[in-house]
């Protein structure tokens, strides 16, 4: 680990000042570093180091939200493995290099909220194998390349919130993207936009769809294509709408599990970027007609089936159970499009979708390795726990994911099922948050704020189910739920604890084990003493932080990413203390119990944590 962390070290130094040139003091040792001036010797830089020392920039660069400010300069396009660059959340200015188009190997480009001026560079139309695009929220100017048509691979674009102006093209992958992907651009216009261009004919609502009429393919003509992408979401209500009315009536009278899907000549192929919408018939032979041995799983937004595709890929098939009443197709596909465009490395990303009038299926990658919770609990005797070190991982990686949903999608999406089970494992047991959006989505059909509340008991935190009100803070609280699962291998409810008079309760249970010293029963026992005390320690603190009763005084996620990267978690837990010490004092007045709460995980000692069991 200590070597790997050397390298890692290594590259981001011998990278970095390919990167930026820093508009502050030290943009001269930057910009002379290769007179021998070492990047490490400058105090200037000293804020940087927390952000910069967890990335490698040889294939993939994530410095987002790293407080960086500067330009950028034209060498960086001399890193041509470079997969991944993601600048995004900073105060960088200036343009952007034409030459970022010679990094051919690019799939993601993230420079979103920035304050980027100047056009667009045409250039980037070079970058064939780029997947997401996202340039929102800068102050760009000038008009969307049209080489930007020619990236076949491009699934998410979002140019939201610049200055753009010109017409927004509508050929090749751009007729696939709606207004989404070009709003708050005041100045654009075209089929893209809801503003038709000077001396266009002004738009007209798409034709019903006549199922007599052959369906085009999207590289037939652009412009049924764009026809189809611009109106899907209206061709969609009038395609559903009469036939939902009938088939609502049906399900109340027969709940049994039915399947309906219109003939395979009146399904359009309809893309919302590269996200597909299948078929009924094509998700219920992948899945052996959604037999019960290819269930993986079953929760509280419906059950989870192993599917394999047409070309051979496994994928994950959730079939939303609620019933469907009619006029909700519009928001559903608004909220599915919604959910597409969160991606992140730490996220499960949304492949497709399939809906008819009574069915809402969603499309995922396979994740071969399951969940958290089924790696804690269910793992077959073959196969090796999970070690300490990746358990830190997925803590941190399942942080950055909820992170980067509250903070950086517009609008935020607020989880409200964060648990172990809903945490997956890719094939490098890299952690991957799922079912976000689902809460959301599966409230489509409601005109105004829903009161239900969603989630797994034993995470739900408690002012969530006084009020009905989620906010980040409830995915806070989740999240130090599934911290202690993660330290603890034990479920955030069972009522076996009851057969050793124990709480039912994870977070109850691991405070009392606090407040009686008696830290060895707390880790889980898999781990067989191979942890690093200060480590647990640490873990349990952001834990108890994150599960405080009153939510305006959880941590926010990336408060949470940086005391996991070792940043602040001192002064955090320090304050945390005293506040505790003075509330339970007026709480129980003379009875000084609030003693565990300094004793159990401050200066624990090696016995306390890893002693007999």
């Amino acid at each position: 680990m200590a070597a790997a962390e050397a390298r890692r070290r290594s590259a981001v130094w011998a990278l970095l000042p390919l990167l930026l040139r820093l508009l502050h003091p030290a943009a001269l040792v930057l910009a002379n570093t290769e007179v021998g001036i070492p990047l490490w010797s400058t105090p200037a830089l000293g804020f940087m180091l927390p952000a910069i020392m967890t990335t490698v920039l040889s294939e993939c660069s994530d410095l987002g939200n790293a407080a960086l400010s500067g330009t950028l300069v034209p060498q960086l396009g001399q890193l041509k493995n470079l997969q991944y660059l993601e600048l995004y959340s900073n105060n960088i200015s200036g343009t952007i290099p034409s030459e970022l188009g010679n990094l051919t190997n690019l799939v993601s480009l993230d420079l979103y909220l920035n304050n980027f001026t100047g056009p667009i560079p045409d250039s980037l139309g070079k970058l064939l194998k780029l997947r997401f695009l996202r340039l929102n929220n800068n102050s760009l100017s000038g008009s969307i390349p049209k080489s930007l048509t020619a990236i076949t691979a491009l699934q998410v674009l979002d140019l939201s919130n610049n200055n753009l102006s010109g017409e927004v093209p509508s050929t090749g992958s751009f007729s696939l993207f709606t207004p989404i992907s070009f709003g708050n651009n005041p100045n654009l216009c075209g089929p893209g936009t809801t503003k038709p261009c000077p001396g266009a004919p002004p738009f007209s609502p798409p034709p019903p769809y006549n199922p007599t009429t052959p369906v085009q393919s999207p590289g037939s003509s652009s412009s049924s294509t764009g026809a189809i992408a611009g109106g899907v979401a209206a061709g969609a209500a009038l395609l559903f709408a009469i036939p939902a009315i009938s088939f609502a009536y049906w399900r109340r009278r027969k709940p049994q599990e039915h399947f309906f899907d219109v003939p395979a000549e009146e399904d359009p192929e309809v893309h919302l970027g590269q996200l597909k919408r299948f078929s009924l018939r094509e998700l219920q032979v992948a899945t052996d007609g959604f037999s019960n041995k290819n269930i993986l799983g079953r929760g509280g937004f419906g059950k989870v089936y192993k599917g394999r595709l047409a070309d051979g890929s496994l994928v994950a098939v959730k079939r939303l159970k609620e019933e469907r009443t009619p006029g909700g197709e519009l928001q559903f596909q608004t909220e599915v499009e919604m959910i597409s465009m969160a991606v992140h490395r730490n996220l499960l990303r949304l492949r497709g979708f399939c809906m008819t009038p009574t069915e809402r299926l969603l499309v995922y990658p396979y994740m071969a390795n399951g969940s958290v919770a089924s790696r804690l609990r269910d793992r077959p005797p073959a196969e090796p726990p999970l070690d300490w070190q990746t358990r830190q991982r997925i803590a941190l990686g399942s942080a950055r994911g909820l992170s980067y949903l509250h903070d950086h999608c517009d609008p935020k999406i607020i989880h409200r099922d964060v648990k172990a089970a809903n945490i997956l494992l890719d094939e490098d047991f890299e952690a991957v948050v799922g079912d976000f959006g689902l809460a959301k989505l599966m409230d489509y059909k409601d005109t105004h704020v829903t009161t239900a509340v969603r989630g797994t008991i034993g995470h739900i935190a408690p002012e969530y189910l006084s009020t009905g009100k989620s906010s980040e803070k409830t995915d806070v609280f989740g999240y130090g739920i599934t911290l202690l699962e993660l330290i603890t291998g034990q479920r955030a409810f069972d009522l076996a604890r009851l057969a050793n008079d124990d709480d039912v309760m994870l977070l109850d249970w691991v405070k009392g084990l606090l407040k009686e010293k008696k830290l060895e029963s707390l880790v889980d026992e898999d781990l067989d003493h191979n942890y690093i005390d200060v480590e647990v320690e640490s873990l349990i603190q952001v834990a108890l932080l994150c599960t405080q009763s009153n939510p305006m005084e959880r941590p926010k996620m990336s408060e949470v990413v940086r005391m996991l990267e070792g940043d602040g978690l001192a002064e955090r837990w320090e304050e945390w203390q005293k506040v505790e010490v003075v509330r339970q004092e007026v709480e129980l007045g003379p009875h000084r119990t609030s003693e565990w709460i300094l004793d159990s995980t401050d200066n624990l000692h090696a016995e306390q944590l890893s002693g007999p069991r």
